[in-house]
């Protein structure tokens, strides 16, 4: 099994109810956790095929590859408020390619305004802003996967 089957795995673990997932195949066993917001891989190979330990437990977010691109966060200021995913899923700006962002940096929003949307097992939630202000910064890529209380969005109060 190569690292881009793992990460498939992963990815329809993450989509499924499925809290563990267990293959084997010959020399090589991977089990796969689903946590609240982690899962746990176990990976088990004879020594004299990999020069690693036998069994390596490593505890990362559900979309490590993605993460570990994705640049350092930046401590938020202390008069913003943070507009947090409410789910895991896929995050998107805009309602098709071809329409405007629902949200800017610079635009204003209100609560119950929608301000992106968040796919999750083929279905698109509308994320609406809980609070009043000016978007300051966009903290997710068009398109990406994102973690439940992940940071979307940076909102200046008014």
């Amino acid at each position: 099994m190569d690292f881009k089957q793992i990460q498939e795995l992963i990815k329809m673990i993450n989509k499924s109810n499925i809290g563990e997932l267990t293959v084997e195949q010959k020399d090589f066993r991977i089990t796969i956790k689903q946590k609240e917001e982690n899962i746990t891989q176990v990976v088990a190979a004879p020594a004299n095929i990999y020069p690693i330990p036998p069994q390596i437990a490593t505890t990362q977010p559900v979309q490590a590859a993605a993460t570990e691109k994705a640049k350092p966060a930046e401590a938020p200021a202390a008069n913003l408020i943070t507009i947090k995913s409410p789910m895991i899923g896929t995050f998107y700006r805009r309602s098709s390619p071809d329409k405007p962002a629902f949200a800017e940096v610079g635009d204003d929003i209100i609560p119950g305004k929608i301000v992106c949307i968040i796919e999750a097992m083929k279905l698109f939630n509308e994320i609406e802003s809980e609070v009043k202000g000016k978007v300051v910064k966009v903290l997710v890529e068009d398109a990406s996967p994102v973690e439940y209380d992940q940071p979307l969005f940076l909102v200046e109060p008014n």
